[in-house]
C-alpha cells in the first residue's frame, strides 16, 4: 500500500450512519449552523464551547439536571467550571438497561467464562450499596479496590458511585508497597481485593500481600472470590470477610442514586511514573461521564447492543475508560490475563466468539502480535469488527500496516494519547475522516489542542509541545493531598501562563493529523536539537532481530549523547554487523542525528504495569542516581541491568 493513499477512508453510506453525522445535522438545526465535516464541527466546538458541550449532553441523553449555566470563568483554565449548577449521578448515567440482555461478557484466559444480564448488576450494585451504607459509608468516603478486570469490580465502583463515595483500584500484580503508595495517600474507608488470580496459565496467591495491605490500611476489607479460596484469605486478613458473607443480609431491589454536584469526586487515579510517590489525580462525575460519552458515542460511534472491549487491567485509566461503555447501553467485554495465554490467538478468539465491534489494545499488543507471526485476518472472522483502537505508546507507521494488512483491511484504526491526567483523550479517531499511516487522525471535539515551540507559538509541520489552549469538563478536580494547588499547577501550568501542557512531543502533519513523537521529558538534545524517543523506535522495533529498544541521552562531554538498549529477539546476538545494520536503518529511516553512539543489547526492558517502557528510569539508573516508587514497575529486577555498564565509560 502506498504511502501516499490512505489506509482506510469511511463510506458514504458509514458516514450517514454515524452517531457523529447526526450530532453534527442536529447542532446545525438547533444552532442555525452549516458545518459540513469534522474540522468544521471541532472548529465550533472549541470556539462555541457551551453550545457544544451543552450539545453532547442532550444528544448523549444525560440523566440529570442540567441547570443554567453551562461553562463559567471559561477564559482561566483553573478557575473554569462546567455545568456548575447541575446534578447527576454516574452510577444512574451507567445502568439504562434491564432484563436479561448481556451487560458484561468475562473471560480470565482460558480458565474463567462468565455472563452478567443488567438484572444481575443492578443485584449486586444494590446489595453492594445496601452493604457499603451499613458500614457508614456516603459521599466523599474512598473505596480502594485491587482487583481483576471482573464484573464484581465494575459493580462495586458503580455501588460506589451510586451514593457519591470515590473509587480507586489497582490491579493484583502490584506490590505491597506499590498499593500501599497509592491507597495509603487516600485513608479508604473501605479495601476490596481479590482471593488469586491468573496469569500466563499460572496461579497467582495474593493471599499474604493482602493480608499485608488490609492490616496497614486498618480498614474492613472484601475478598472477592476469583481463582482461589476466598474464605481461607478471608480468615487470614485481618478485619476481612467474603464478598458473599458481606452481601448475604440484603436483597436486591431498585439501586438509589445520590444526587450529586457536576463536579463531586468520582475516581482518583495514580500517575505511573518512578519519580517519586504517584500523584493522587481526582477526577469528577459530570467531567468523566461527559468527555467519556463524547468519545464513545461520536469520536469511536458506540451504539446500544454493540460489544465494547478493551484489553485493560483495573491500573490504567482505559479500565475507567472501558467502563463508561455502559453508559452508551453497550456490552463490556472484559478480558484478565495474558493476552499469550493459552498463545496470541485468545483476543482474537474472543472477537470471534463474541462479535466485537471496537477492539481496543496498546501499541505495545499490536506489535507482539506482528512478530509473532500471526496473521488474524486468516485465521479469524472478524466481521463484526468495525473499529480499532490503539493506546499506551505512539503505534510506529509498520504496526499501522499491520493492522491492515494482518488483522482486517476494512478497519478503522485509531491511534489514541491522552492519558491518566484526563481520564481520555487529546487526540483520537474519528468516523468522518480517513486514516493516514502512522497518524492520529485528529483533536477531540471541544478540546483546543495545538503544537507549541518553546516560545509559545503555534508550529506546523514542526516539533513542539502538546497544549491544551482553553478549559474542558474532564480537567482534574484537585491531586488529593493538595490544598494549595501547588502540584496541580506544577504538573500542567508551569510551562505556558494559563495554557495545558501535557508533557508529549507533538507534530501536525499535511492532513491535520498529529504524530506523537514520545514524552516531552524523555526527548533526547544530542547537539542541542529535540529528538522523539519514538522516532528511533519506529525504525529498530520493525528488524525482526530487535524484541524491543529503549533509548536515552547519557550526559558527555557538556552535551547528551544518544544511547539505544536492544532486548533482541531469541537466538540473536549483537555482533558488529547487527549494530552496522541497526545505524544504517536509523540513519535512512530517520536521520544520522537519530543515530546512536553507543548500542548496548540488554537481557529485559523495564515497564510500567500498563506496558509502558521508562526511559526516565533507565535514565537515572545510568547517572547513578536513585529511582523512586520502582513499585510502579511490572519487573522492577530489570533496573539492574542498566547500572554500572562499562560500555558507557568510555
Amino acid at each position: 500500500m502506498q504511502d501516499n493513499r490512505p489506509l482506510w477512508v469511511p463510506s458514504e453510506d458509514a458516514v450517514a450512519r454515524s452517531p457523529i453525522h447526526a450530532f453534527m445535522a442536529r447542532c446545525n438545526a438547533d444552532f442555525g449552523l452549516s458545518l459540513s465535516g469534522f474540522e468544521d464541527l471541532h472548529a465550533w466546538s472549541v470556539t462555541e464551547r457551551e453550545n457544544f458541550w451543552s450539545a453532547v449532553w442532550d444528544f448523549c441523553g444525560v440523566k440529570g439536571e442540567r441547570g443554567a449555566e453551562v461553562l463559567v470563568d471559561g477564559d482561566r483554565m483553573l478557575e473554569a467550571r462546567f455545568f456548575p449548577d447541575a446534578t447527576l449521578n454516574f452510577a444512574d448515567n451507567l445502568l439504562p438497561g434491564r432484563g436479561e440482555g448481556d451487560a458484561i461478557v468475562f473471560r480470565g484466559e482460558d480458565k474463567a467464562w462468565d455472563r452478567w444480564s443488567w438484572d444481575r448488576l443492578r443485584a449486586l450494585v444494590s446489595k453492594l450499596q445496601q452493604a457499603f451504607a451499613a458500614l457508614g459509608i456516603g459521599k466523599g468516603d474512598r473505596i480502594a479496590a485491587m482487583m481483576p478486570n471482573m464484573p464484581e469490580t465494575v459493580a462495586a465502583m458503580l455501588a460506589a458511585a451510586s451514593i457519591g463515595a470515590i473509587w480507586s483500584s489497582c490491579s493484583p500484580d502490584f506490590g505491597e508497597q506499590g498499593v500501599l503508595d497509592r491507597f495509603g495517600q487516600i485513608g479508604p474507608r473501605l479495601f476490596i481485593a481479590c482471593d488469586a488470580y491468573w496469569y500466563s496459565g499460572k496461579l497467582q496467591d495474593v493471599c499474604p500481600k493482602v493480608a499485608t495491605v488490609a492490616k496497614s490500611l486498618g480498614v474492613p476489607t472484601v475478598i472477592v472470590h476469583y481463582a482461589g479460596d476466598a474464605e481461607a484469605v478471608a480468615r487470614a486478613t485481618p478485619g476481612a470477610s467474603t464478598l458473599e458473607a458481606f452481601v448475604a443480609p440484603y436483597e436486591a431491589k431498585e439501586v438509589e442514586f445520590t444526587p450529586l454536584a457536576f463536579s463531586h469526586p468520582l475516581y482518583i487515579l495514580f500517575s505511573s511514573g518512578t519519580t517519586g510517590v504517584p500523584k493522587c489525580i481526582v477526577h469528577s462525575a459530570g467531567g468523566t461521564l461527559l468527555q467519556h460519552l463524547k468519545e464513545q458515542r461520536l469520536h469511536c460511534g458506540l451504539q446500544a447492543g454493540e460489544k465494547l472491549f478493551y484489553f485493560t487491567t483495573c491500573g490504567w485509566m482505559m479500565w475507567n475508560w472501558l467502563v463508561s461503555g455502559l453508559a452508551s447501553g453497550a456490552t463490556l467485554c472484559l478480558f484478565d490475563g495474558s493476552p499469550f495465554a493459552p498463545d496470541g490467538n485468545v483476543l482474537f478468539d474472543y472477537a470471534e466468539a463474541e462479535k466485537f465491534a471496537i477492539f481496543g489494545t496498546s501499541a505495545k499488543y499490536i506489535d507482539a502480535v506482528r512478530k509473532s507471526g500471526l496473521t488474524p485476518r486468516k485465521s479469524h472472522d472478524l466481521s463484526s469488527l468495525r473499529l480499532m483502537t490503539s493506546t499506551g505508546s505512539p503505534l510506529s507507521p509498520e504496526g499501522f500496516t499491520f493492522v491492515y494488512e494482518g488483522i482486517k483491511q476494512d478497519v478503522q484504526l485509531a491511534s489514541i494519547s491522552g492519558g491518566t491526567d484526563i481520564v481520555s483523550c487529546f487526540v483520537l479517531g474519528n468516523p468522518l475522516q480517513p486514516v493516514w499511516r502512522g497518524e492520529i487522525q485528529g483533536a477531540g471535539l471541544g478540546l483546543a489542542v495545538d503544537v507549541w515551540n518553546d516560545d509559545g507559538k503555534p508550529v506546523r509541520g514542526q516539533k513542539g509541545e502538546l497544549v491544551c489552549t482553553k478549559a474542558f469538563p474532564s480537567m482534574p478536580v484537585m491531586f488529593w493531598n493538595d490544598p494549595d494547588g501547588a502540584k496541580y499547577r506544577a504538573a500542567y501550568f508551569d510551562r505556558f501562563d494559563n495554557v495545558w501542557c501535557h508533557g508529549d512531543f507533538a507534530e501536525w502533519t499535511e492532513h491535520g493529523g498529529l504524530v506523537i513523537h514520545g514524552r516531552s521529558d524523555a526527548t533526547l538534545n544530542p547537539g542541542g536539537v529535540r529528538i522523539g524517543t519514538a522516532e528511533i523506535y519506529n525504525q529498530v522495533e520493525q528488524m525482526e532481530e530487535v524484541a524491543e529498544a529503549l533509548c536515552i541521552g547519557q550526559e558527555w562531554d557538556d552535551d547528551v549523547r544518544v544511547i539505544l538498549f536492544v532486548r533482541l529477539a531469541a537466538g540473536v546476538s549483537l555482533t558488529e554487523d547487527l549494530v552496522k545494520a541497526i545505524k544504517t536503518r536509523i540513519r535512512t529511516g530517520a536521520s544520522p542525528r537519530h543515530v546512536p553512539a553507543k548500542i548496548i543489547a540488554v537481557a529485559d526492558i523495564p515497564r510500567t504495569k500498563s506496558g509502558k517502557i521508562v526511559e526516565l528510569a533507565v535514565r537515572e539508573v545510568v547517572h547513578n542516581r536513585p529511582v523512586k516508587n520502582q513499585e510502579a514497575l511490572a519487573n522492577p529486577e530489570a533496573l539492574r541491568l542498566f547500572a554500572g555498564l562499562s560500555e558507557l565509560k568510555d
